[in-house]
Protein backbone atom coordinates (compact mmCIF):
# COMPACT_ATOMS: atom_id res chain seq x y z
CA UNK A 1 0.00 0.00 0.00
CA UNK A 2 0.67 3.37 -0.42
CA UNK A 3 0.49 4.53 2.97
CA UNK A 4 3.62 2.20 3.79
CA UNK A 5 1.51 -0.73 4.90
CA UNK A 6 1.33 -4.17 2.63
CA UNK A 7 1.51 -3.97 -1.41
CA UNK A 8 0.03 -6.38 -3.69
CA UNK A 9 2.65 -8.80 -4.07
CA UNK A 10 2.97 -12.11 -6.07
CA UNK A 11 6.04 -12.80 -3.99
CA UNK A 12 4.24 -12.00 -0.46
CA UNK A 13 0.63 -13.71 -1.87
CA UNK A 14 2.44 -16.85 -2.74
CA UNK A 15 3.53 -17.15 1.24
CA UNK A 16 6.62 -19.39 0.48
CA UNK A 17 9.01 -19.82 -2.89
CA UNK A 18 6.09 -22.72 -3.68
CA UNK A 19 3.00 -20.91 -3.21
CA UNK A 20 4.90 -17.73 -4.91
CA UNK A 21 4.87 -20.11 -8.04
CA UNK A 22 1.78 -21.77 -7.85
CA UNK A 23 -0.05 -18.48 -7.89
CA UNK A 24 2.30 -17.44 -10.73
CA UNK A 25 1.12 -20.80 -12.63
CA UNK A 26 -2.53 -19.31 -11.50
CA UNK A 27 -2.27 -16.18 -13.16
CA UNK A 28 -0.64 -17.12 -16.35
CA UNK A 29 -3.22 -20.08 -17.28
CA UNK A 30 -5.32 -19.09 -20.10
CA UNK A 31 -7.63 -21.43 -18.78
CA UNK A 32 -8.29 -18.85 -15.89
CA UNK A 33 -10.49 -15.90 -17.02
CA UNK A 34 -11.24 -12.88 -15.36
CA UNK A 35 -14.80 -13.08 -16.84
CA UNK A 36 -15.32 -16.75 -14.93
CA UNK A 37 -14.13 -14.81 -12.24
CA UNK A 38 -16.35 -11.96 -12.53
CA UNK A 39 -19.18 -14.40 -13.42
CA UNK A 40 -18.85 -16.12 -10.05
CA UNK A 41 -18.61 -13.03 -8.14
CA UNK A 42 -22.04 -11.54 -10.33
CA UNK A 43 -24.21 -14.68 -9.24
CA UNK A 44 -23.36 -14.14 -5.84
CA UNK A 45 -24.34 -10.13 -6.34
CA UNK A 46 -27.44 -11.33 -7.90
CA UNK A 47 -28.75 -13.70 -4.86
CA UNK A 48 -28.51 -10.79 -1.98
CA UNK A 49 -30.08 -8.52 -4.96
CA UNK A 50 -32.90 -10.52 -5.03
CA UNK A 51 -36.58 -8.32 -3.45
CA UNK A 52 -34.65 -5.16 -3.04
CA UNK A 53 -34.16 -1.93 -3.92
CA UNK A 54 -31.00 -1.56 -5.85
CA UNK A 55 -28.42 1.20 -6.62
CA UNK A 56 -25.81 -0.09 -9.23
CA UNK A 57 -23.33 2.70 -9.52
CA UNK A 58 -20.35 2.58 -12.63
CA UNK A 59 -17.16 4.35 -12.68
CA UNK A 60 -13.71 4.14 -14.14
CA UNK A 61 -10.35 4.53 -12.90
CA UNK A 62 -7.00 4.50 -14.42
CA UNK A 63 -4.30 1.60 -13.90
CA UNK A 64 -1.79 3.08 -15.99
CA UNK A 65 -1.91 5.72 -17.82
CA UNK A 66 1.51 6.96 -20.06
CA UNK A 67 1.22 9.23 -23.00
CA UNK A 68 -2.15 9.60 -24.09
CA UNK A 69 -2.73 5.54 -23.80
CA UNK A 70 -3.02 3.46 -20.80
CA UNK A 71 -4.88 0.81 -19.09
CA UNK A 72 -8.71 1.24 -17.14
CA UNK A 73 -11.16 -0.83 -14.79
CA UNK A 74 -14.22 -0.11 -15.21
CA UNK A 75 -16.62 -1.62 -12.38
CA UNK A 76 -20.15 -1.36 -10.96
CA UNK A 77 -21.61 -2.36 -7.96
CA UNK A 78 -24.76 -2.71 -6.16
CA UNK A 79 -26.04 -1.00 -3.27
CA UNK A 80 -29.11 -1.97 -0.92
CA UNK A 81 -30.97 1.31 -1.82
CA UNK A 82 -32.24 1.05 2.00
CA UNK A 83 -28.86 1.21 4.23
CA UNK A 84 -26.27 1.51 1.23
CA UNK A 85 -25.00 -1.81 2.31
CA UNK A 86 -22.46 -2.84 -0.76
CA UNK A 87 -24.36 -6.06 -1.65
CA UNK A 88 -21.24 -7.19 -4.47
CA UNK A 89 -19.49 -6.77 -7.53
CA UNK A 90 -22.25 -6.45 -10.97
CA UNK A 91 -19.30 -6.27 -13.48
CA UNK A 92 -15.91 -5.22 -14.70
CA UNK A 93 -14.60 -4.57 -17.79
CA UNK A 94 -10.87 -3.38 -18.60
CA UNK A 95 -9.73 -1.08 -21.21
CA UNK A 96 -6.55 -0.31 -23.25
CA UNK A 97 -5.97 3.00 -24.77
CA UNK A 98 -3.21 2.59 -26.67
CA UNK A 99 -2.87 6.40 -27.72
CA UNK A 100 -4.87 9.79 -28.37
CA UNK A 101 -8.71 9.58 -29.04
CA UNK A 102 -9.74 9.14 -32.35
CA UNK A 103 -10.61 12.14 -34.85
CA UNK A 104 -13.30 10.70 -36.09
CA UNK A 105 -14.78 10.02 -32.85
CA UNK A 106 -18.09 11.67 -33.20
CA UNK A 107 -19.13 9.75 -36.43
CA UNK A 108 -18.06 6.42 -35.07
CA UNK A 109 -21.54 3.86 -33.57
CA UNK A 110 -21.29 4.07 -30.13
CA UNK A 111 -20.74 -0.17 -30.36
CA UNK A 112 -17.56 1.35 -31.73
CA UNK A 113 -16.47 3.97 -28.73
CA UNK A 114 -14.57 3.10 -25.51
CA UNK A 115 -18.10 4.92 -23.78
CA UNK A 116 -20.64 1.83 -25.08
CA UNK A 117 -18.64 0.44 -21.82
CA UNK A 118 -21.45 2.96 -19.79
CA UNK A 119 -24.14 0.93 -21.63
CA UNK A 120 -22.90 -2.84 -20.96
CA UNK A 121 -22.39 -1.37 -17.30
CA UNK A 122 -26.25 -0.53 -17.04
CA UNK A 123 -27.27 -3.98 -19.34
CA UNK A 124 -24.90 -5.81 -17.32
CA UNK A 125 -26.95 -4.15 -14.25
CA UNK A 126 -30.22 -4.82 -15.18
CA UNK A 127 -29.22 -8.47 -15.59
CA UNK A 128 -27.78 -9.41 -13.18
CA UNK A 129 -30.11 -7.25 -10.42
CA UNK A 130 -33.26 -8.56 -12.18
CA UNK A 131 -34.57 -10.21 -9.34
CA UNK A 132 -34.43 -6.74 -7.26
CA UNK A 133 -37.43 -4.78 -6.62
CA UNK A 134 -36.28 -2.40 -8.77
CA UNK A 135 -33.01 -1.21 -9.93
CA UNK A 136 -31.33 2.40 -10.63
CA UNK A 137 -28.01 2.63 -12.54
CA UNK A 138 -26.08 5.80 -11.52
CA UNK A 139 -23.49 7.26 -12.62
CA UNK A 140 -20.70 10.58 -13.26
CA UNK A 141 -21.03 13.15 -16.15
CA UNK A 142 -18.88 10.83 -18.70
CA UNK A 143 -21.56 8.78 -19.02
CA UNK A 144 -23.97 11.31 -20.49
CA UNK A 145 -24.79 10.26 -23.78
CA UNK A 146 -27.59 9.93 -25.82
CA UNK A 147 -27.78 6.17 -26.38
CA UNK A 148 -27.16 5.81 -22.40
CA UNK A 149 -31.05 7.24 -22.42
CA UNK A 150 -32.23 5.86 -25.70
CA UNK A 151 -31.34 2.42 -24.96
CA UNK A 152 -31.34 2.28 -21.75
CA UNK A 153 -32.44 -1.51 -20.62
CA UNK A 154 -35.83 -2.86 -19.88
CA UNK A 155 -36.20 -2.83 -15.88
CA UNK A 156 -33.70 0.34 -15.30
CA UNK A 157 -34.05 3.72 -13.93
CA UNK A 158 -31.34 5.81 -14.79
CA UNK A 159 -29.56 8.82 -12.75
CA UNK A 160 -26.65 10.32 -14.95
CA UNK A 161 -25.35 13.96 -13.75
CA UNK A 162 -25.40 16.15 -17.01
CA UNK A 163 -22.54 17.25 -19.07
CA UNK A 164 -23.52 19.07 -21.75
CA UNK A 165 -25.62 21.48 -22.60
CA UNK A 166 -27.75 19.48 -25.29
CA UNK A 167 -30.22 20.95 -27.35
CA UNK A 168 -33.79 20.16 -26.75
CA UNK A 169 -36.63 18.82 -28.94
CA UNK A 170 -38.59 22.32 -28.51
CA UNK A 171 -35.55 24.09 -30.01
CA UNK A 172 -34.45 25.11 -26.62
CA UNK A 173 -31.23 24.81 -24.63
CA UNK A 174 -31.36 22.18 -21.61
CA UNK A 175 -28.98 24.61 -19.09
CA UNK A 176 -31.32 27.77 -20.16
CA UNK A 177 -34.32 25.87 -19.55
CA UNK A 178 -33.58 24.64 -15.82
CA UNK A 179 -32.04 27.73 -14.75
CA UNK A 180 -35.55 29.64 -15.65
CA UNK A 181 -37.12 26.99 -13.28
CA UNK A 182 -38.03 28.50 -9.86
CA UNK A 183 -36.18 27.31 -6.73
CA UNK A 184 -39.18 24.38 -5.65
CA UNK A 185 -37.73 23.46 -2.63
CA UNK A 186 -34.26 23.52 0.09
CA UNK A 187 -33.33 20.66 2.10
CA UNK A 188 -29.86 20.29 3.89
CA UNK A 189 -27.83 17.12 2.16
CA UNK A 190 -24.92 15.23 3.59
CA UNK A 191 -21.79 15.88 1.47
CA UNK A 192 -19.14 13.20 2.03
CA UNK A 193 -15.69 13.41 2.60
CA UNK A 194 -12.91 13.58 -0.30
CA UNK A 195 -9.43 14.98 -1.52
CA UNK A 196 -10.17 18.41 -0.73
CA UNK A 197 -13.43 18.55 0.88
CA UNK A 198 -14.58 17.69 4.37
CA UNK A 199 -17.69 16.16 5.02
CA UNK A 200 -20.17 18.79 5.90
CA UNK A 201 -24.16 19.36 5.54
CA UNK A 202 -24.78 21.29 2.63
CA UNK A 203 -27.97 23.72 2.06
CA UNK A 204 -29.13 23.13 -1.01
CA UNK A 205 -31.84 24.60 -3.31
CA UNK A 206 -33.74 22.55 -5.41
CA UNK A 207 -35.03 22.67 -9.31
CA UNK A 208 -36.26 20.42 -11.90
CA UNK A 209 -38.51 20.23 -14.82
CA UNK A 210 -39.30 17.45 -17.78
CA UNK A 211 -36.84 17.47 -20.59
CA UNK A 212 -37.37 16.13 -24.16
CA UNK A 213 -33.47 15.69 -25.42
CA UNK A 214 -33.00 15.69 -28.64
CA UNK A 215 -31.30 12.93 -30.68
CA UNK A 216 -27.08 14.45 -31.58
CA UNK A 217 -27.29 15.20 -35.58
CA UNK A 218 -23.75 13.92 -36.16
CA UNK A 219 -23.03 9.91 -36.68
CA UNK A 220 -25.86 8.49 -35.13
CA UNK A 221 -28.22 5.25 -35.64
CA UNK A 222 -30.61 5.56 -37.78
CA UNK A 223 -33.09 3.27 -35.28
CA UNK A 224 -32.59 5.79 -32.17
CA UNK A 225 -35.69 7.90 -31.56
CA UNK A 226 -35.83 11.92 -32.69
CA UNK A 227 -35.46 12.74 -28.88
CA UNK A 228 -35.80 11.15 -25.26
CA UNK A 229 -38.23 12.67 -22.15
CA UNK A 230 -36.09 12.42 -19.38
CA UNK A 231 -36.35 14.52 -16.05
CA UNK A 232 -33.75 17.13 -15.34
CA UNK A 233 -32.85 18.03 -11.14
CA UNK A 234 -31.11 20.88 -10.74
CA UNK A 235 -29.22 21.07 -7.00
CA UNK A 236 -26.93 23.76 -6.15
CA UNK A 237 -25.62 24.98 -2.40
CA UNK A 238 -26.83 28.67 -1.47
CA UNK A 239 -24.52 29.36 1.15
CA UNK A 240 -20.53 27.10 1.09
CA UNK A 241 -18.61 27.62 4.05
CA UNK A 242 -15.60 30.02 3.59
CA UNK A 243 -13.19 28.97 1.02
CA UNK A 244 -15.10 26.28 0.13
CA UNK A 245 -16.52 26.41 -3.73
CA UNK A 246 -20.13 25.60 -4.02
CA UNK A 247 -21.58 21.95 -5.20
CA UNK A 248 -23.54 22.19 -7.89
CA UNK A 249 -25.44 18.95 -9.68
CA UNK A 250 -27.27 18.95 -13.16
CA UNK A 251 -29.01 14.90 -13.12
CA UNK A 252 -30.99 13.80 -15.77
CA UNK A 253 -33.13 10.81 -15.02
CA UNK A 254 -35.57 8.28 -16.05
CA UNK A 255 -37.14 8.50 -12.33
CA UNK A 256 -40.70 10.73 -12.47
CA UNK A 257 -40.26 13.80 -10.63
CA UNK A 258 -43.42 15.34 -10.10
CA UNK A 259 -42.55 17.11 -6.32
CA UNK A 260 -39.26 18.81 -3.97
CA UNK A 261 -39.10 15.11 -2.29
CA UNK A 262 -39.02 13.19 -5.18
CA UNK A 263 -36.12 15.81 -6.66
CA UNK A 264 -33.85 15.51 -3.30
CA UNK A 265 -34.52 11.69 -3.68
CA UNK A 266 -32.53 11.37 -7.36
CA UNK A 267 -29.82 14.13 -5.30
CA UNK A 268 -29.69 11.31 -3.01
CA UNK A 269 -29.09 8.58 -5.66
CA UNK A 270 -26.49 10.69 -7.16
CA UNK A 271 -24.34 10.95 -3.46
CA UNK A 272 -24.43 7.52 -3.52
CA UNK A 273 -21.64 7.28 -6.10
CA UNK A 274 -19.08 7.88 -2.98
CA UNK A 275 -19.29 4.03 -2.50
CA UNK A 276 -17.63 3.73 -5.68
CA UNK A 277 -14.93 6.25 -5.39
CA UNK A 278 -14.17 4.53 -2.03
CA UNK A 279 -14.01 1.18 -3.65
CA UNK A 280 -11.28 2.21 -5.93
CA UNK A 281 -9.38 4.13 -2.78
CA UNK A 282 -9.08 1.09 -1.59
CA UNK A 283 -8.06 -0.73 -4.40
CA UNK A 284 -5.62 2.16 -5.13
CA UNK A 285 -4.23 4.25 -3.01
CA UNK A 286 -5.66 3.20 0.63
CA UNK A 287 -5.41 -0.33 -0.13
CA UNK A 288 -4.18 -2.92 -2.70
CA UNK A 289 -2.02 -0.21 -4.46
CA UNK A 290 -2.41 -1.38 -7.98
CA UNK A 291 -0.77 1.27 -9.88
CA UNK A 292 2.26 -0.05 -8.61
CA UNK A 293 2.26 -3.66 -9.54
CA UNK A 294 5.27 -5.28 -11.00
CA UNK A 295 3.31 -7.28 -13.61
CA UNK A 296 3.65 -6.02 -17.42
CA UNK A 297 1.89 -8.51 -19.76
CA UNK A 298 -1.80 -7.57 -19.54
CA UNK A 299 -3.82 -10.94 -19.09
CA UNK A 300 -1.46 -11.64 -16.04
CA UNK A 301 -2.37 -8.57 -14.68
CA UNK A 302 -5.78 -8.28 -15.47
CA UNK A 303 -5.99 -11.41 -13.41
CA UNK A 304 -4.51 -10.26 -10.13
CA UNK A 305 -6.41 -6.64 -10.44
CA UNK A 306 -9.52 -8.70 -10.92
CA UNK A 307 -9.15 -10.93 -7.74
CA UNK A 308 -8.08 -7.57 -5.71
CA UNK A 309 -11.38 -5.93 -6.95
CA UNK A 310 -13.28 -8.60 -6.07
CA UNK A 311 -11.18 -8.41 -2.63
CA UNK A 312 -11.63 -5.12 -2.55
CA UNK A 313 -15.77 -5.07 -2.42
CA UNK A 314 -15.37 -7.53 0.57
CA UNK A 315 -13.16 -4.99 2.42
CA UNK A 316 -15.73 -1.66 1.67
CA UNK A 317 -18.72 -4.32 3.33
CA UNK A 318 -16.84 -4.51 6.31
CA UNK A 319 -15.83 -0.96 6.96
CA UNK A 320 -20.10 -0.78 6.20
CA UNK A 321 -21.13 -3.00 8.58
CA UNK A 322 -18.40 -2.42 11.49
CA UNK A 323 -20.81 -0.32 13.20
CA UNK A 324 -23.91 -2.52 12.92
CA UNK A 325 -26.06 0.17 11.26
CA UNK A 326 -29.55 1.30 11.75
CA UNK A 327 -31.36 -1.50 10.00
CA UNK A 328 -31.15 -5.39 10.13
CA UNK A 329 -27.37 -6.99 10.52
CA UNK A 330 -26.12 -8.17 6.89
CA UNK A 331 -24.88 -12.06 6.76
CA UNK A 332 -21.40 -12.53 7.08
CA UNK A 333 -22.27 -14.88 4.56
CA UNK A 334 -22.04 -11.42 2.10
CA UNK A 335 -18.37 -11.83 2.77
CA UNK A 336 -17.35 -14.85 3.52
CA UNK A 337 -17.80 -18.61 3.25
CA UNK A 338 -19.91 -20.55 5.39
CA UNK A 339 -16.77 -22.60 6.18
CA UNK A 340 -14.95 -19.28 7.49
CA UNK A 341 -17.65 -19.03 10.38
CA UNK A 342 -15.73 -21.76 13.00
CA UNK A 343 -12.13 -19.79 12.46
CA UNK A 344 -14.15 -16.56 12.72
CA UNK A 345 -15.29 -17.78 16.02
CA UNK A 346 -12.04 -18.92 17.28
CA UNK A 347 -10.14 -15.45 16.53
CA UNK A 348 -12.84 -14.12 18.10
CA UNK A 349 -12.38 -15.98 21.67
CA UNK A 350 -9.02 -15.41 20.93
CA UNK A 351 -9.31 -11.29 20.65
CA UNK A 352 -11.76 -10.47 23.19
CA UNK A 353 -10.69 -9.04 26.74
CA UNK A 354 -12.73 -9.73 29.87
CA UNK A 355 -14.82 -6.24 29.84
CA UNK A 356 -17.21 -5.26 27.73
CA UNK A 357 -15.54 -2.74 25.83
CA UNK A 358 -12.86 -5.47 24.71
CA UNK A 359 -15.98 -8.09 23.80
CA UNK A 360 -17.77 -8.25 19.86
CA UNK A 361 -20.63 -6.69 20.90
CA UNK A 362 -22.18 -8.10 17.22
CA UNK A 363 -23.81 -11.31 16.93
CA UNK A 364 -22.20 -14.63 15.57
CA UNK A 365 -23.60 -15.09 11.83
CA UNK A 366 -23.51 -11.30 11.44
CA UNK A 367 -21.19 -9.32 8.97
CA UNK A 368 -20.24 -6.99 11.96
CA UNK A 369 -19.13 -9.84 13.94
CA UNK A 370 -16.61 -10.36 11.13
CA UNK A 371 -15.95 -6.99 10.71
CA UNK A 372 -14.99 -6.74 14.29
CA UNK A 373 -12.71 -9.65 14.36
CA UNK A 374 -10.76 -8.42 11.12
CA UNK A 375 -10.75 -4.91 12.83
CA UNK A 376 -9.00 -6.32 15.50
CA UNK A 377 -6.89 -8.73 13.74
CA UNK A 378 -5.52 -5.78 11.88
CA UNK A 379 -4.66 -3.80 14.95
CA UNK A 380 -7.42 -1.56 15.73
CA UNK A 381 -8.02 -1.55 19.91
CA UNK A 382 -11.57 -1.13 20.07
CA UNK A 383 -10.71 1.94 22.20
CA UNK A 384 -9.73 4.66 19.70
CA UNK A 385 -11.61 6.06 16.27
CA UNK A 386 -13.46 3.84 13.64
CA UNK A 387 -11.55 1.49 11.58
CA UNK A 388 -10.97 2.07 8.11
CA UNK A 389 -9.99 0.37 4.78
CA UNK A 390 -6.60 0.01 5.62
CA UNK A 391 -6.82 -1.77 8.91
CA UNK A 392 -9.98 -3.82 7.95
CA UNK A 393 -7.09 -5.14 4.60
CA UNK A 394 -4.60 -5.95 7.33
CA UNK A 395 -6.71 -7.85 9.13
CA UNK A 396 -8.83 -9.72 6.23
CA UNK A 397 -5.37 -10.24 4.86
CA UNK A 398 -4.14 -12.28 8.74
CA UNK A 399 -7.89 -14.05 8.34
CA UNK A 400 -7.07 -15.51 5.06
CA UNK A 401 -3.32 -16.37 6.11
CA UNK A 402 -5.01 -18.52 8.72
CA UNK A 403 -7.17 -20.11 6.51
CA UNK A 404 -4.60 -20.92 4.56
CA UNK A 405 -2.81 -22.66 7.56
CA UNK A 406 -6.10 -24.39 8.06
CA UNK A 407 -6.26 -25.63 4.84
CA UNK A 408 -2.81 -26.75 4.98
CA UNK A 409 -4.56 -29.92 7.06
CA UNK A 410 -6.20 -31.19 4.59
CA UNK A 411 -6.34 -31.37 0.55
CA UNK A 412 -6.22 -28.32 -1.21
CA UNK A 413 -6.34 -26.53 -4.33
CA UNK A 414 -5.67 -23.21 -5.19
CA UNK A 415 -8.73 -20.95 -5.84
CA UNK A 416 -9.87 -17.50 -6.64
CA UNK A 417 -10.26 -17.01 -2.46
CA UNK A 418 -6.62 -17.66 -2.15
CA UNK A 419 -5.15 -14.82 -4.60
CA UNK A 420 -5.41 -12.30 -2.45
Amino acid sequence: MASGGRKLRVRRLGGSRAGEMRLTRFLRNDAVTCEEMLSEAAARTAERCAGRHVVAIQDTTVLDSSGGGGAYLHAVIALDGEDDAILGLVDGQFLERSGGRRAGRRQARIEEKESFRWLMGADQAASVCAGAASVTVVADRESDIFEMFALRPEGAELVVRAAHDRALADGGALFAAVDAAPVAGRAGLVLAAKPGRKRRTAQMAVRFLPVALACPANGQRRDLPRSVAVWLVDVRESDPPPGESAVPWRLLTTHAVSEPAAAFLVVDLYRRRWAIEQLFRTLKSQGFDIEDLGIEAAAPRNRLVTAALIAAVCIQQLVHARDGGPGPLRPVRDAFAPEDQALLEACCASLEGKTERQKNPHPKGSLAYAAWVCARLGGWTGYYGKPGPIVMLEGWLEFQAMKRGVNLLRPHSLGVGDVV
